[in-house]
């Protein structure tokens, strides 16, 4: 088989790369068929020997990858919930309920129907405190002042 004839194979390759790109997340499959796809249109034009188009193939599928993720990484894609996968951040705001007394600066509060570890200054069992911010599985609390007004909430 010459070279002109390897070019479906490189298309072939380059069109099953990117229909396995739509099946896998991730957005890497897509320069290796880029890459495919040219080194299919340059073996159609000029036939160049099976070597140098696996090396064009390599070189070209790791130039495309590496300028995307630069070009990606200075222009990233805004998520329209960034705290979709944060769960403790969307907690932040939130009051909980001191179930385990924070003591030393460590206790255990309950959001909803869940208990979180939880850091900040020392409360009593039973006492409300607000959500300010979270540290990996941990949630960073403060006390709520108190006030003449407030409502006792329920548990």
């Amino acid at each position: 088989m010459d070279g002109i004839e390897h070019y479906w194979i490189w298309l072939i390759l380059g069109l099953a790369l990117a229909v396995l790109e739509m099946l896998v997340p991730g957005v890497y499959l897509i320069w290796l068929a880029a890459a495919a796809i040219v080194i299919a249109a340059i073996t159609f034009v000029s036939g160049p020997p099976l070597a140098v188009q696996v090396i064009a193939f390599v070189s070209l599928a790791l130039v495309f990858a590496f300028s995307a993720k630069r070009w990606l990484r200075e222009r990233p894609i805004e998520s329209t919930d960034p705290l979709l996968n944060n769960r403790g951040g969307r907690l932040v705001g939130e009051t909980a309920l001191v179930t385990t007394a924070i003591e030393s600066g460590s206790g255990r509060v309950r959001v909803g129907d869940s208990e979180w570890i939880a850091r900040g200054p020392d409360a009593a069992a039973g006492e409300r405190v607000r959500i300010t911010g979270n540290s990996g599985a941990e949630l960073l609390v403060e006390p709520i002042a108190r006030l003449t007004a407030e409502a006792p909430d329920e548990a």
